[in-house]
């Protein structure tokens, strides 16, 4: 059944205004969108060992190559948001998807340490375009009532695709190899890209969508932002300006940094510190993303129910990003643990409430501003800043566990930051941005 069948045959909003809306559709998009980005991030950390042992490559070395796609990324993001503003989320959402896909694809032929990186280095640069899109999607299609969930279902999928690349790419490269599950993960992106080629439209735009729905979406939003005159985007200048939006960016970073550690170090851990074989490796790395994308969702609905919408203009999720970065900082007991099982307890903890603040801070972001233009460019502007600390997780992780034969001090320095970042979030994401 496709997605004009299924809506045909859903009840009008008029009629069931509490059933299942058709905007579930978004939900899915959003979800799978990050889904597949992350199954292609996580896809060189799965296979670390095979690539350490083929080419030789160095723990620092490979520190190198597990940041290297945030690099691009990292320069691409601020520019994607404004091209977001000006095109919309679909059409660079589209070109991002694609030419992400083929860098993956193309990681399957690499020959040694450079081309591994070259391909790295398009892939983060298409995969920029994936968060400035989807908090705009999020903007134009949700009330603001459902913006919170709406963003943690968004972000949820980088929590689920680790673990669905972790598993798959485990098996993979036990049974057929590691150049042919780089070739399956970018194939993954060309079915979605199709999907979203034919479907996505903007809610103005949906045929697929009811009039009462869409009243619902603009009505709703209008009710939130009631009293709230409208401005002039502010623009690249005028968000860098804004204290709060620094003060977001910043938090957010001690969250990244956090969930790159993860991402990128958490199955070498596991190998290394626990003497784990690949594939058990990458089925107790799933273990936690499962439990986070889980609780990150209802950590979502509960900051929507808990803080009104003008709380929610005035800052007040911020509180609740502050609130699980600190419980986010449990991460610090790791090192005093000897069961796996509850390591992995506490991964799952810290990972979960970790992932809630990067998807709260993106709430956050489309709570304060005052023009929906910025959404875009505000958005790459703080996941820009968070990923500079991404960027320098995995390098930092490599010269630390490098440095003292093991991942304590890594662990502690990761935790120490979470702290940091809750204590930014609450005091300074205070202001509302325009």
């Amino acid at each position: 059944m496709n997605i004009e069948q299924s809506v045909a045959s859903a009840p009008d909003a008029t009629t069931q205004a509490h059933g299942p809306k058709k905007r579930i559709w978004i939900y899915v998009f959003l979800f799978t969108l990050t889904l597949i980005n992350y199954i292609d991030r996580i896809s060189l950390s799965v296979a670390s060992t095979a690539l350490r042992e083929e080419f030789g490559i160095s723990p620092v070395a490979m520190g190198y190559l597990l940041s290297s796609f945030v690099w691009l990324y990292f320069i691409a993001l601020i520019p994607m948001g404004y091209l977001v503003g000006r095109y919309g989320p679909k059409r660079v959402n589209t070109y991002g998807i694609g030419v992400w896909s083929i860098a993956t694809v193309c990681t399957a032929f690499a020959t040694g340490f450079y081309s591994l990186l070259a391909a790295r280095l398009v892939m983060g640069a298409g995969e920029a375009t994936t968060y400035p899109a989807g908090a705009r999607v999020v903007r134009d299609w949700m009330p603001l009532k459902e913006r919170g969930m709406a963003t943690a279902v968004f972000h949820s999928g980088s929590l689920v695709g680790p673990a669905v690349g972790a598993i798959g790419f485990g098996w993979l490269i036990t049974t057929v190899g590691w150049r042919i599950a780089f070739v399956a993960a970018g194939a993954t992106g060309f079915v979605w890209l199709a999907a979203w080629l034919k479907w996505y439209r903007h809610p103005s735009k949906a045929p697929w969508l009811s009039a009462a729905e869409l009243r619902e979406i603009t009505a709703a939003d209008a009710a939130g932002t009631a009293g709230v005159s409208a401005v002039a985007p502010l623009g690249i200048r005028g968000l860098a300006g804004s204290r709060t939006m620094w003060a977001i960016g910043l938090s957010h970073g001690c969250a990244v940094y956090a969930t790159y550690f993860f991402l990128t170090w958490l199955p070498s851990y596991l190998q290394a510190e626990k003497g784990l074989s690949v594939m058990t490796s990458s089925m107790y790395t799933a273990i936690p993303y499962l439990g986070a994308a889980v609780l990150a969702i209802v950590v979502g609905r509960i900051s929507d129910l808990v803080v009104s919408p003008r709380a929610a203009q005035a800052g007040g999720r911020r509180l609740v990003v502050g609130a699980v970065l600190l419980g986010s900082s449990v991460i610090l007991l790791v090192p005093m643990l000897a069961e796996t099982w509850a390591i992995l307890l506490v991964i799952t903890l810290s990972l979960a409430t970790c992932a809630s603040a990067i998807s709260l801070n993106l709430s956050l972001v489309n709570d304060l501003l005052r023009s929906s233009e910025d959404v875009g460019t505000a958005a790459g502007f703080v996941t820009a800043v968070g990923n500079l600390f991404g960027l320098l997780a995995p390098i930092v992780t490599g010269y630390v566990v490098a440095g003292t034969g093991g991942f304590a001090a890594a662990f502690a320095v990761v935790g120490i930051l979470l702290i940091v970042g809750s204590a930014l979030s609450v005091f300074g994401a205070r202001r509302p941005v325009g």
